[in-house]
């Protein structure tokens, strides 16, 4: 591993995460003029973000820092690509992994691996779902779009906070810190399509000052110590393809998770941009037994259980 990657890495294991990223929370909220305006226009200029797409372009109009960097795009810059079974992107990011599970393992960077009973929260039952399923990883840059969306239409069922560490998800970290998508606080989401079910995880990181959704507004910060469960099976919360389901504070991670035969495509995608809205790939025909198999009264009952 390059020496440099060690310099960004090692000091983490040391430094108060989550009171730096409660701070960052609450100096991304001032809504001092001059203060928010220049740090808009510093970290705009650090990180080169483009301001094109924005509905709001001009930076004066933003109430603090946290607007701006969740600031909304005009949806013509991000069309949902057509198909009932098309699946597409939930964010724009890099597609930094994107594998078979093998059994029950995902690929996490060379000789790291983890769980995806570790990575939903210990929930083994849920976990068993996608034995030999589908993954995908995709990293959200401090400069890109940080609303989150549906890759497919699909109800809610349910949704767990999983406390943890608050590591960077930056390349290097992730090469160098074993288990960090199931070692970081996250967001699990369970939903279910006509295709079958699928997961998509909101991993925290620090300096992510806060992970919020359309339906249950702001998880973080606080950072929880334990586990916290919604479950909304009986409220009928069913979401459209590309619409928004929640957003992130800086750069983050998303892992999106498919059972097996659903989507085998998502297992080989090449490492690439991807904006929201953009097809992965054509899925094969949905697979009935992944439909079938839980039926969607009794879901929640197995991830409380399981937790």
């Amino acid at each position: 591993m390059p020496l440099m990657d060690y310099v960004k890495v090692v000091p983490q294991y040391l430094l108060p995460k989550q009171l730096l990223s409660e701070a960052m929370h609450g100096f991304m909220h001032i809504q001092v003029g001059w203060i928010k305006n220049n740090t808009i226009k510093a970290l705009g200029k650090i990180y080169k973000i483009d301001l094109n797409d924005a509905q709001e372009q001009n930076i004066e109009n933003y109430p603090h820092f946290n607007a701006f960097f969740t600031r909304a795009l005009k949806p013509e810059s991000r069309p949902i690509h057509p198909g009932d079974s098309v699946w597409v992107s939930p964010v724009d990011g890099v597609i930094s992994q994107s594998a078979p599970i093998k059994d029950n393992k995902l690929i996490q960077a060379k000789c790291h691996e983890y769980t995806t009973e570790a990575l939903v929260g210990g929930d083994i039952s849920y976990a068993k779902k996608f034995k030999d399923g589908d993954f995908a990883v995709i990293y959200l840059s401090p400069k890109d779009y940080h609303r989150i969306h549906m890759p497919l239409k699909a109800q809610l069922l349910s949704m767990t906070y999983v406390p943890g560490d608050l590591f960077a998800v930056n390349p290097a970290t992730v090469n160098l810190v074993p288990g960090l998508f199931a070692r970081n606080e996250r967001l699990v989401l369970r939903f279910k399509s006509e295709q079958g079910h699928f997961c998509l995880v909101m991993v925290g990181a620090i300096f992510v000052g806060s992970m919020e959704t359309v339906f249950q507004g702001k998880i973080t910060p606080p950072y929880g110590a334990t586990l916290q469960h919604w479950d909304y099976k009986d409220q009928n919360l069913n979401f459209e393809k590309g619409e928004e389901i929640g957003r992130f504070n800086m750069g983050s991670t998303v892992v999106l998770l498919t059972q097996q035969g659903q989507f085998p495509e998502l297992g080989q995608q090449q490492t690439r941009f991807i904006k929201m809205g953009e097809a992965f790939c054509f899925p094969t025909p949905p697979n009935p037994e992944n439909i079938e198999q839980d039926p969607i009264n009794n879901d929640d009952e197995q991830a409380i259980g399981g937790l």
